[in-house]
């Protein structure tokens, strides 16, 4: 991402090491599968051992965490998307 004058702060911190569209759709998307990672799976599959030595999480703290920051990654994307922030490819 290029920062410019105009380039809000809360977008800047955002993406400020992610240089291209891919690179911020890639952290959208590992974002959204560690926010499905955090809930609290076991508190759902009570028989089951494996799920719980699957998923460690066993409350909503980190799911409350990871919601709002993948929302903030994907606003913050939008953003530059409708700014023209991103670096060409190659340049």
């Amino acid at each position: 991402m290029q920062k410019t004058d105009k380039t809000p702060l809360w977008v800047f911190l955002a993406l400020s090491s992610i240089e291209t569209r891919k690179g911020a759709l890639l952290l959208i998307w590992s974002s959204i599968v560690f926010t499905l990672y955090c809930v609290p799976w076991p508190l759902y599959f009570d028989g089951n051992g494996w799920v719980a030595k699957l998923f460690l999480i066993d409350d909503w703290e980190w799911f409350a965490m990871m919601l709002p920051m993948t929302f903030w990654y994907w606003l913050s994307m939008r953003w530059v998307d409708k700014n023209g922030g991103w670096r060409l490819a190659g340049a």
